[in-house]
């Protein structure tokens, strides 16, 4: 909204949200942005490509072609093309309607093309890979997911970087097996270099589009009209508002790694260590715990620390939790080739806080060139990896708060290594490969559902309750591991003998008294 000045006049507000500048201003051969409907992305995407095209050559000026999925969207695209460039004070050429010529007269594309004294033109039609063959520029993709076979398109689309040009990606969900989302989730997984935006229609609001619209039809703001705007517009899409308003793709709700996949990454020798105590186990003296916790760690731990390659990169995950849940330590193994593998892991029951710590620090301390861990700092977790942190360093121990974003952001990439078979060698265990599988694509972020599952027990027995315990332990371990690390090393100095001393203060005193 404007705003008066003390003077008189009036401010003018920003032509772009806080938002609309983001996307704006990432600069990447391939940048994709996952959208809520109607926040007016496209339109903030047309006034760069009218600045784009406007430019000379030297001055980075590219063509730009814009491909839409149906005329409509296609049209009011270029209009908003034009509008910029008025609003620039560019001098540029009136739209121009024309055919697109295709080798069946019947399939020929229409298309708008606005030309500038530059030599650059904005070239907006609807979509056919074909028509990027041999093309040279910016080229921009408008609600990717619902073209017609977007994966042909990208990949016409992306030969365009060899010689310079970008791809501008731009979309609401659609599912998510589309390759809109698979495209999406291969960038978080580091499949694809690629620069990723997000904007939901909440987001969005906050950062003013309401106001926006309050300016637009000339009516007053009030945070009251603003609640019920938007009640409103989650009201209009309904059961669709988490796909179309809170880019949530649809269609999720199966496993997130696939059985066959798991048991192709498990390993007979990689063993996993129980620790179970009973209820009350607490209250027992501290340094009777103390003792019997060494004495497990001694037994269970130490032959399999000692085992350890002494030139392997060191990294590890840890699930807390004290009471009904696991508390899963995952050690992880970088090797020269890059490849991470798991030399053994500890499951911890109704351990008490000061025996987990003892645990965890017992191995921390001999893992060999130990470089990075992602301890859950949730809750109770908290002290715990506060505690390590102040051990091994602030720069060494990643503190995850495990929050939908930290899942969307991490769980890609955890794929793809199990795919790619650069994280290995998993326990051959049920529980452990169960809590794997747990994952679940929840609202189209993969993470554990709120459902425990049941241990194997004995006969009719029914074992202890799991939540996910080791698949989370497992993730944040490949999440240290792929962490920058810096490490601080100092070289001890070898004591000066008692002559050596003798004969550096006697120089000093010479010094003092001018004697050399």
């Amino acid at each position: 909204m404007t705003t008066p000045l003390k003077n008189g006049q009036i401010s003018a507000p920003s032509a772009l949200l806080g938002y609309q500048k983001e996307w704006i201003g990432i600069r990447a051969p391939l940048k994709v942005g996952e959208k809520s409907r109607r926040i007016g992305l496209t339109w903030a995407e047309a006034a760069d490509n009218v600045l784009v095209a406007a430019a000379e050559k030297q001055a980075g000026g590219q063509t730009v072609y814009y491909l839409g999925y149906n005329q409509d969207m296609t049209v009011e695209y270029i209009q908003a093309c034009a509008m910029w460039a008025r609003a620039f004070n560019y001098a540029a050429g009136e739209i121009e309607e024309g055919i697109w010529p295709e080798s069946d007269p019947d399939k020929h594309i229409k298309t708008y093309t606005i030309t500038f004294p530059s030599g650059h033109r904005i070239v907006a039609l609807t979509s056919r890979p074909s028509n990027l063959r041999g093309r040279q520029g910016v080229v921009v993709i408008d609600e990717a997911a619902f073209h017609q076979d977007l994966a042909e398109l990208l990949k016409a689309a992306l030969a365009l970087l060899i010689w310079g040009g970008e791809v501008h990606v731009i979309s609401t969900h659609d599912g998510t097996e589309n390759a809109f989302n698979e495209l999406i989730n291969d960038i978080r997984a580091g499949k694809r270099k690629g620069e990723l935006f997000r904007c939901t229609f909440g987001e969005a609001v906050t950062d003013g589009l309401y106001k926006r619209v309050c300016l637009r039809k000339g009516i007053p703001y009030t945070p009251e009209e603003e609640a019920k705007w938007v009640q409103g517009v989650y009201g209009f899409y309904g059961d669709a508002a988490e796909e179309e308003l809170d880019c949530v793709p649809s269609q999720g709700g199966g496993a997130f790694l696939s059985l066959a996949l798991i048991e192709q990454r498990t390993s007979k020798d990689v063993p996993v260590l129980r620790l179970k105590f009973p209820q009350g186990y607490e209250t027992i003296a501290e340094h009777t715990r103390l003792a019997e916790t060494l004495e497990w760690c001694e037994n269970e731990l130490l032959p399999l620390l000692q085992k350890l390659p002494l030139d392997a990169h060191s990294y590890y995950g840890h699930d807390f939790a004290r009471s009904g849940d696991l508390s899963v330590i995952w050690p992880l193994l970088k090797d020269q080739n890059m490849r991470k593998r798991t030399p053994f892991l500890v499951e911890l029951r109704n351990v008490p806080f000061k025996q987990q710590e003892q645990i965890l620090f017992y191995i921390v301390d001999r893992l060999p060139n130990f470089q990075k861990g992602a301890p859950d700092a949730r809750g109770n977790g908290s002290q715990l990896a506060e505690s390590a942190a102040v051990r091994y360093g602030f720069n060494r121990i990643e503190r995850v708060m495990l929050t939908e974003g930290w899942y969307r952001d991490n769980m890609p990439p955890f794929k793809a290594a199990l795919e790619d078979g650069t994280f290995d060698e998993i326990p051959a265990d049920r529980d452990v490969t169960g809590d794997i599988r747990a994952f679940r694509m929840v609202k189209g972020v993969a993470r554990i559902p709120e459902k425990r599952t049941t241990e194997k027990g004995d006969g009719s027995k029914a074992g202890d309750k799991r939540h996910g315990d080791a698949g989370i332990a497992a993730a944040l371990a490949d999440y240290a591991s792929r962490q920058e690390t810096e490490i601080f090393e100092y070289h001890r100095v070898q004591p000066a003998s008692q002559a050596d001393r003798e004969i550096q203060l006697g120089a000093g005193w010479r010094s003092q008294k001018g004697i050399w």
